[in-house]
């Protein structure tokens, strides 16, 4: 049965993106439950914003380093070596492994020792209580990035040979480590608990993958080498797609600082919305992201443009075929999912509208920000990450202007303010800047996403618009309808659970039946991938 399920091999984009979208799935489910914990054990308060500021300047390493470096760069140049020769491959591998150890111990090392000052710089609205308490989970935290150091190379060498199923498992084990930590350790720990829960699911999420890799034929071996050529090409690569990923979490280590100058519990209200609306993105927007740039980079390495640009055109069709219905589905029944999921205990009726608010402007967005991560892997394939960088950095200056912009102008009334308080019923609340941040990473994922595919087609010439565009119209159109209908279901039943669920089946089903209708591809084609999974 193990041997089955490390040797598991997806034979298609699409089936790969389902077992990492179904696995995505899986763990958004259980983000929730965590969600749901954290909100009914802490409420939205001094604790909880502690925590998620204390993400802060982990994640930033995890990203830049891992999300933005290994992680993408490694495979590119993994498969060039390994189309060479199969013991070149390795050795780059084992290189990479034990070099970026080194240097994500080094890193978090020197960190560690700066973290009082990092603190003061990221949180400047904190009293010295929550202060020193963010510099010490900070600093534990700091074992995260090392963990998901050593299982980014793992995974890029999985993907390589689209064994996608055992990795795939490793954010479920992340997210059951929280939860563990959440219900064993705070009783006996406090908040200190749901960091050591965080700590065990980072191991968790690096030994899973081990026996995978072991499987395909992964050979550990002691090389050491900062000055081989494929470990320079890969530092080469990696320093504008660094800076590029480093611009995502400045946003949001500005928009920390900026919350906890706001009402206590901004920063918690305001990490919940992000994590609800990641439910799409990870689902959808990273899951085809991760199992279409494998088959890209391969089909551009081996000058089959015309394949390429097939898969490109297929992959974005599908993901905004299965995003966009979902982000107005998660617009429209905001406030119940946000009750069902964050109402209990400490997380109150005024904590609840203003989530709600904060989710429902984050939807406006969801759509561009889901296809970011395919869009810059598309770059990546043919090993330009100048371009994506740069457009990363123009959407940061933005996203900086108007996060100022929007938490001032919903500091007092006036027309826009009123506007947005009306269509979000935000009535007798008295600070609401905090939906400010959300409204201002919507506009600025949207900048980025059009300036995407600006470039791509100006990179590659004809990237198949027009068929992207009809298939566009039609899931529009289709949206619309199930929007109708999901609203007429709202007037007519009672009850949050009820609400939910008979609007949100009604509506997929609507959907769906629609797109049928209008003879939408992207259903055929997901239907084509599945069985071809299964047919020899």
């Amino acid at each position: 049965m193990l041997k089955r399920l490390f040797r598991s091999q997806a034979k298609t984009v699409t089936f790969a993106a389902l077992i990492l979208g179904a696995s995505a799935l899986i763990s958004r489910l259980l983000g929730l439950v965590r969600d749901r914990l954290l909100a009914g054990q802490f409420g939205a308060g001094e604790e909880l914003d502690v925590y998620f500021a204390a993400f802060r300047i982990p994640d930033f390493i995890y990203g830049i380093l891992i999300t933005g470096g290994i992680s993408v760069i490694f495979l590119p140049v993994f498969s060039e070596y390994f189309k060479k020769s199969e013991e070149d491959g390795w050795r780059l591998a084992s290189n990479v492994l034990n070099c970026f150890l080194v240097l994500l111990i080094v890193a978090c090392g020197i960190l560690a020792i700066f973290t009082p000052w990092l603190i003061q710089l990221i949180t400047p609205g904190f009293n010295p209580e929550q202060k020193a308490l963010a510099v010490s989970l900070t600093r534990i935290m700091f074992l995260s990035p090392i963990f998901f150091g050593l299982s980014s190379v793992f995974s890029g060498v999985l993907h390589y040979f689209n064994r996608f199923l055992a990795y795939s498992i490793a954010p479920i084990l992340y997210n059951l480590s929280i939860i563990f930590g959440i219900l064993f350790f705070v009783p006996i720990f406090g908040i200190w608990g749901l960091v050591y829960g965080v700590i065990l699911g980072t191991i968790l999420y690096w030994v899973i993958q081990i026996p995978a890799a072991r499987h395909v034929g992964f050979k550990y071996l002691r090389i050491f080498d900062f000055k081989s050529s494929g470990l320079e090409k890969i530092f080469k690569l990696m320093i504008p797609r660094v800076v590029g990923t480093s611009v995502y979490h400045i946003n949001l280590i500005i928009i920390t600082a900026i919350a906890s100058t706001l009402t206590v519990g901004s920063i918690t209200i305001f990490n919940f919305a992000n994590n609800l609306q990641y439910f799409p993105i990870g689902i959808v927007g990273a899951s085809f992201a991760l199992a279409s740039f494998p088959t890209l980079s391969r089909a551009w390495v081996n000058g089959q443009k015309q394949e390429f640009l097939e898969n490109f055109s297929s992959v974005f069709r599908q993901i905004l075929f299965l995003v966009i219905p979902v982000s107005l589905l998660l617009f429209l029944l905001r406030a119940q999912i946000v009750r069902l999921v964050l109402g209990t205990g400490q997380f109150g009726w005024l904590e609840t509208r203003l989530t709600a608010a904060v989710l429902g402007l984050f939807c406006f967005g969801i759509f561009a920000t889901a296809s970011i991560p395919f869009l810059a892997r598309v770059f990546y394939s043919f090993q330009n990450t100048k371009t994506p960088v740069a457009i990363s950095l123009a959407s940061m200056g933005l996203n900086i202007l108007l996060c100022f912009l929007f938490v001032w102008l919903f500091g007092f009334p006036n027309l826009f303010q009123g506007f947005i308080v009306n269509v979000l019923e935000l009535g007798g609340i008295e600070n609401i800047s905090v939906i400010g941040l959300p409204l201002a990473l919507s506009i600025s994922g949207i900048f980025q996403f059009c300036l995407l595919l600006f470039f791509l087609r100006k990179k590659l010439g004809h990237i198949r618009l027009k068929e992207i565009y009809h298939s566009f119209l039609k899931i529009i159109l289709a949206s619309i309808l199930m929007s109708i209908l999901v609203y007429l279901v709202l007037q007519i039943f009672a009850g949050t659970l009820i609400q939910t669920v008979s609007a949100s089946l009604s509506g997929v089903f609507v959907y769906f039946l629609a797109a049928r209708i209008l003879k939408s591809s992207e259903i055929g084609t997901i239907k084509l991938s599945i069985l071809k999974q299964f047919i020899k």
